[in-house]
């Protein structure tokens, strides 16, 4: 987790050097000081702390209009103590629907101070804990958990996205449909272990020769599918060409054999200012595909660049 920010605002320095104290004594934190509610906004933009103790009242923002720009901010979670003279239900209320998480009473017990904290303190790190693990399930949820790739619900979602932006500022878009060939005869003769070895290799020279502005990934089973932008027909033969080489010279051993295994390639490509849809080349892409396997396996067929302009 990263180092632990807490910013503390309050006009009077008296209080700030109190809070400062009662800071030093947790440890573990770096303390940034505000004298105002403008400099406190200055410095949140900046630092981004994940606590705020904040004065009710300051001379130019209050600490409830400080409130409502931290929240109103697209940030991680910052958990807002804001510190008050008036003890009024009403205000108490409006305070704590500014935003607030909590509050406390001038002037306060040291106490009480720190036990506030310390609960903010440990709900900002579950909720940092909570957005890891929302992270990692999302990357799950879009990841080939054999070879690490992209899968096909990623792959898709990205080709949507650029397919737009292709369209609109005119560079080639193209699909690249490659499938294995024979790969059940691999699962039935060595088994499944061998065939995971298979996909493995085939994803990581796949990945090796894929551009960081282009995505490839295992759609499914032995089939996998990269798509390559600001490329014309001989550039998509090159990179196929040369993955389906590298694939083809790499022999695996199992249970005392030797084998090796090729695969096949079928390529679409878009170029105008009128998208089609992502599974309309896919589909082109399929029927290469199978024009390659149909005439004899590990090589590459080509569709037709699709011309679609807006009318």
């Amino acid at each position: 987790m990263d180092e632990f920010k807490v910013l503390i605002a309050d006009d009077s320095p008296v209080y700030r050097k109190l809070l400062e104290q009662q800071m030093f004594a947790l440890g573990s934190c770096s303390i940034l000081v505000a004298r105002s509610g403008q400099e406190a906004i200055e410095i949140f933009e900046k630092q981004r702390p994940s606590l705020v103790i904040t004065d009710w009242v300051m001379p130019d923002l209050t600490g409830i209009e400080l409130c409502q720009k931290i929240r109103a901010a697209e940030c991680d979670y910052t958990y807002i103590i804001i510190l008050t003279s008036n003890t009024e239900k009403k205000d108490v209320v409006k305070g704590l629907s500014a935003g607030a998480d909590n509050y406390l009473t001038k002037p306060f017990d040291q106490d009480e101070l720190l036990a506030r904290i310390r609960v903010g303190m440990r709900l900002v790190d579950l909720q940092h804990q909570i957005e890891a693990k929302n992270h990692l399930l999302e990357e799950l949820a879009l990841t080939d958990s054999l070879t690490g790739l992209p899968n096909r619900r990623a792959v898709v979602a990205w080709s949507d996205r650029q397919l737009e932006a292709a369209a609109r500022h005119g560079f080639t878009f193209w699909v690249v449909l490659m499938d294995l060939d024979h790969f059940k005869n691999v699962n039935d003769t060595y088994g499944h272990e061998a065939g995971d070895a298979v996909l493995k290799k085939f994803g990581k020279i796949l990945k090796a020769n894929t551009r960081a502005s282009e995505i490839s990934g295992r759609i499914g089973g032995e089939e996998f599918l990269q798509v390559i932008t600001f490329s014309e027909e001989e550039g998509i033969r090159t990179v196929s060409e040369r993955i389906r080489k590298q694939f083809a010279e790499e022999t695996f051993h199992f249970g005392g054999n030797a084998f090796t295994v090729t695969a096949s390639f079928g390529a679409a490509g878009f170029s105008g200012n009128k998208a089609p849809e992502f599974s309309v080349l896919v589909g082109l892409a399929d029927a290469a595909l199978y024009r390659a396997k149909h005439l004899g396996r590990n090589r590459i067929e080509i569709d037709a660049l699709q011309e679609c302009a807006a009318r």
